[in-house]
């Protein structure tokens, strides 16, 4: 872990994921838990922890009583150096209105930034599963000379309109920059790829604030970063693409080398889950020389396995009982309970979450403290679940927190 004194970092994760609803029904979305015993903002924290960004402010407004709390309780910086994760609302220090994009939030934070007085500012999504040195980007944007980086990978073409799009020359430089377009540009080499935005940008202090003062006094503006303050850049020429592809992270894989997924919907969601559980994960959480951080286990016990319980090609967290249950090909956060007979199949199941005796929970994402009774079938009759819960394109039914299922 290396020491950057001269960089903040700011987290922005005031995002309202509606397209993850219902999950974020009663929380902001970089809340959400993921991977048994982590929340999503845990993968964009640990990767500036392992790189050694330690100033960093996480901007929230959106829901973010949960996203606090683990922040406080799970993400605690103590040395002999001025170091800080802290989360930081919106404010209204520029008048009487909330966040209106991701540049007014930086904006408005600008304090931070001139407290700090760093000569760079790292400016990351909270919401993306991936690991990444972000001092490797940090590294190139200095010694491209442009004020503005921006990390980018190969999306597939027809999933590129959730994403800015980038154009490049032969030297990195961004030539253009199209913000979720309709219809996104191929690269050059294969028509069914897009060059898309990570979402993570790296600016020059003076530039960025210069940036986000012009943004401001435009009224047409939507004080987006990747709508308005990145193409500002590029026309200028001075915006630079890191291809993400180059970064090399400690205990990779060559199979979940530069893995990235943005897990904005359900079935996105879902999915990511689901690399998570083969025998050579296409994104292997067990990478030890550079962790995800979490320390949300609430202290709990090891899982057991009772009663013939069992689980197969799956993650089970800590405090989880299979009592005479099955679970296959799936992900249980902590504390859940598995009745006997209970089957539990390709499925997400969240914290707290009771499955009652003969239950049938396939294709599924079960949030947290959901209670299941006894016989419950759910993922099996498409029109019965459409009727009684939220379903994805893909066909993953999703119950919402708290819920009670009989």
């Amino acid at each position: 872990m290396r020491s950057q004194r001269n960089v903040l970092a700011i987290v922005l994760a005031g995002g309202e994921g509606k397209r993850l609803y219902p999950l974020t029904a009663d929380r902001a979305k970089p809340a959400v838990p993921f991977g048994g015993t982590y929340r999503l903002i845990d993968f964009v924290l640990s990767n500036l922890v392992n790189a050694g960004f330690l100033k960093i402010a996480v901007l929230t407004q959106y829901k973010s009583h949960s996203l606090d709390r683990h922040i406080s309780q799970a993400w605690q910086l103590s040395g002999p150096i001025s170091q800080y994760i802290a989360s930081v609302p919106a404010q209204q220090r520029l008048g009487k209105r909330w966040f209106t994009g991701s540049a007014d939030a930086i904006l408005q934070s600008m304090n931070l930034i001139d407290d700090e007085k760093p000569e760079f500012v790292i400016v990351f999504g909270a919401d993306h599963v991936y690991r990444m040195d972000p001092g490797q980007m940090l590294a190139e944007h200095i010694a491209s000379g442009k004020n503005c980086s921006v990390a980018g990978i190969r999306v597939p073409r027809e999933e590129a309109t959730a994403f800015g799009c980038i154009q490049a020359n032969e030297d990195g430089t961004i030539t253009e920059f199209l913000e979720k377009p309709a219809d996104p540009p191929g690269t050059p080499d294969d028509p069914s790829m897009t060059y898309a935005s990570m979402g993570n940008y790296i600016f020059t202090t003076q530039a960025l604030i210069d940036a986000l003062r012009e943004d401001e006094d435009d009224e047409d503006s939507n004080h987006d970063m990747g709508g308005d303050i990145i193409p500002a850049f590029v026309a200028k020429n001075d915006a630079h693409v890191y291809d993400f592809t180059k970064n090399e992270v400690p205990g990779s894989t060559e199979r979940d080398h530069a893995y990235w997924r943005d897990v904005g919907t359900i079935d996105a969601f879902y999915e990511a889950h689901m690399d998570l559980i083969s025998v050579h994960p296409v994104f292997n959480l067990y990478n030890h020389r550079w962790p995800i951080h979490s320390t949300d286990t609430m202290n709990l016990p090891p899982a057991k396995f009772v009663q013939g319980g069992i689980a197969q090609s799956s993650m089970v967290a800590t405090g989880c009982i299979i009592s005479g249950g099955t679970v296959r090909n799936s992900v249980l956060s902590s504390d859940v309970h598995v009745a006997e007979g209970a089957t539990v199949e390709g499925s997400v199941i969240m914290p707290g979450v009771r499955i009652g005796k003969g239950a049938v929970v396939r294709h599924a994402i079960v949030d947290k403290n959901v209670r299941i009774g006894e016989e419950q079938i759910i993922g099996v009759d498409r029109s019965r679940d459409e009727e009684r819960f939220t379903v994805s394109d893909g066909g993953v039914v999703v119950i919402g927190k708290n819920a009670v299922v009989e």
